[in-house]
């Protein structure tokens, strides 16, 4: 994307980002010539300088060194496309002189704050961890006319007053809080003479105004033009929605109902909505709306719109995110059957329950004004809420279960995933013991109509150069994509002749595979680049098969000549 019509501030000399001051090793084959470019944030367009030899690392920690975003909660992207491979350089990614790189940072977690009077009377927020007491004061001022201003207001947590400067994550921790509120309210001291005296009188608020939340609550409800939507998207009349699913949808809905609104998360490049409970302090579902998606028309995060329709990852289309994140559940089978809808069974690979909808609130993203009106129902995926400690991103791997690797593995691979990183995988602790249990998110970029922005972070854990165990193994076999392309079109979409392709290749690589005793490291290197520019083995074995094939011949023509040059290939490796 070309800089130009586009007012930026001048770079000073003694700017943060030059060279000068920052002294990153180099190459001595790296030419010393920077270019200018210019880094979009929310808050603005800063100018810095690199050079086209400087790896996208680099650049990271030059960003985290001079303006503090950890580089693990960056994403860079330009001209439509995440610059995902840190060991790439800039000018790989085409980046020039002048053109502008827009960061996405990843924030800290939501917390539940909830702030109690000594009345019995509940304030709860959902806040960000680096946020400060006084924040919290302030949101407590615009709930209302009684507590309107913060400096009357004191916060205690476990005994102690809360300074105004103190973080939240000091605070929380791991955990929610309940803070406790006192109000201190100045009284008025009036007199009048009697007699030869004069009587004082105290005039102190009356206590119960200091706790009028759940009136004001009540009057607002009732003055409202309560419309809302929350219907489940069902294109095939023989689909019949599972208990898990429709509880899921009930308690969403029910939770919109009550006036809690939908919070939008701070992760991600796109918009995501913590839908809650009737109580307000639990997560029931997570809301990703179509027009909402990175490089969408109502993107949230300032993206710009896509040129082509293509997404941040090659080989994915614009608007159809949620339809990857419902088919990722639904290709998700448990051990020793096909998915379906009406059964509760958990997946193989752990796949939180994942539904199409239609949802309509004032809540999410509309740049071009809210009514309430079927024009502003959004349609989106709603994936169950899975509480967690954390992402595999905040913790070392080894301390995961091999074969909760594995179950991760099997899915990536199968759906030809683009976008696995540490931070789409939670972690949870089950049982007495505490056993780790990851659950995988965020599929909205799997099934591409090809292989090259194939990225899969579990490839480099230790885990993943263990063999599958027999289990594994044998759900592996079990699968067949052809069934998996049929279930998908009885639920409403049907794959383009290039996803469906990919989901036949993927799985036939899988299977043939685990025949010959591979491990999950040795298949995902078939699948992903090692670098930028190098194509993958499945990417030459599926260019030698369409050289193979003559112009014309049937897809099945082209599989089997796939087929052939893989097992040549896989004997190779074997060797």
């Amino acid at each position: 994307m070309s800089s130009g019509g586009i007012a930026l501030s001048p770079l000073p000399e003694d700017a943060a980002f030059s060279l000068v001051q920052l002294d990153f090793p180099r190459s001595p084959h790296c030419t010393a010539e920077p270019i200018l470019i210019y880094l979009s944030l929310t808050s603005g367009v800063i100018p810095m300088r690199v050079l086209a030899s400087e790896s996208i690392a680099s650049v990271k920690l030059r960003i985290q060194t001079c303006k503090g975003f950890v580089v693990k909660k960056q994403k860079l992207i330009f001209d439509g496309r995440e610059l995902a491979r840190n060991d790439c350089l800039v000018r790989d990614y085409g980046v020039g002189d002048g053109n502008i790189l827009h960061l996405v940072l990843r924030l800290s977690d939501l917390r539940v704050i909830t702030v109690r009077t000594t009345f019995g009377r509940e304030y709860t927020f959902h806040v960000e961890q680096n946020r400060n007491i006084g924040y919290i004061k302030r949101q407590i001022a615009k709930k209302g006319r009684r507590l309107a201003n913060p400096d009357e207001q004191k916060l205690i947590c476990n005994g102690e007053v809360l300074d105004d400067q103190r973080l939240i994550e000091d605070i929380c921790n791991n955990n929610d809080a309940v803070i406790h509120l006192l109000v201190c309210k100045s009284a008025k001291v009036r007199t009048k003479p009697v007699e030869k005296d004069f009587e004082l009188s105290i005039e102190a608020p009356d206590s119960h105004d200091l706790a009028c939340l759940e009136d004001v609550q009540i009057i607002e409800k009732e003055s409202r033009d309560k419309f809302l939507v929350l219907i489940p998207v069902v294109v095939n009349p023989k689909i019949e929605l599972s208990p898990v699913i429709n509880c899921m949808i009930n308690a969403t809905l029910a939770g919109l109902e009550r006036g809690n609104s939908p919070i939008r998360s701070s992760e991600g490049s796109g918009g995501a909505y913590f839908m809650q409970d009737t109580t307000g302090q639990q997560y029931v579902s997570v809301f990703k709306p179509v027009d909402e998606e990175p490089l969408a028309v109502n993107n949230p995060q300032g993206l710009p719109l896509s040129k082509d329709g293509e997404g941040l990852k090659r080989g994915t289309r614009v608007g159809e995110g949620a339809f990857r994140e419902v088919a990722a559940y639904l290709l998700d089978h448990p051990i020793g059957g096909r998915r379906s809808f009406i059964h509760n069974d958990m997946g193989f690979s752990g796949v939180p329950p994942t539904v199409m909808v239609h949802c309509l609130h004032e809540g999410f993203n509309h740049p071009g004004g809210y009514v309430h009106a079927l024009e502003s129902v959004k349609i989106g995926s709603l994936q169950m809420f899975m509480h967690n400690i954390c992402t595999c991103e905040d913790m070392g791997p080894r301390a995961f279960p091999v074969e909760e690797v594995h179950k991760i593995s099997v899915l990536d691979i199968r759906l030809a995933n683009a976008d696995r990183h540490g931070g789409n995988i939670l972690v949870r602790k089950e049982g007495v013991e505490g056993r780790f249990v990851l659950i995988p998110i965020d599929h909205g970029y799997c099934l591409p109509e090809n292989f090259e922005d194939c990225t899969f972070e579990w490839l480099y854990w230790p885990q993943a150069r263990e063999p599958y165990n027999k289990e594994t193994i044998e759900y592996i076999k079990s699968l067949d994509a052809e069934e998996d392309i049929a279930l998908l079109k009885f639920h409403g979409w049907e794959l383009s002749l290039e996803c469906a392709r990919i989901l036949r290749i993927s799985t036939m690589l899988l299977r043939k595979g685990v025949e010959r005793g591979m491990t999950p490291f040795t298949i995902g290197n078939i699948m992903c680049r090692e670098t930028l520019k190098k194509k993958s083995v499945i990417e030459e074995i599926v260019h030698e098969a369409s050289e193979a094939v003559l112009p014309g011949n049937s897809e099945t023509a082209f599989l089997e000549s796939v087929s052939e040059i893989m097992d040549r290939r896989l004997d190779e490796l074997a060797v």
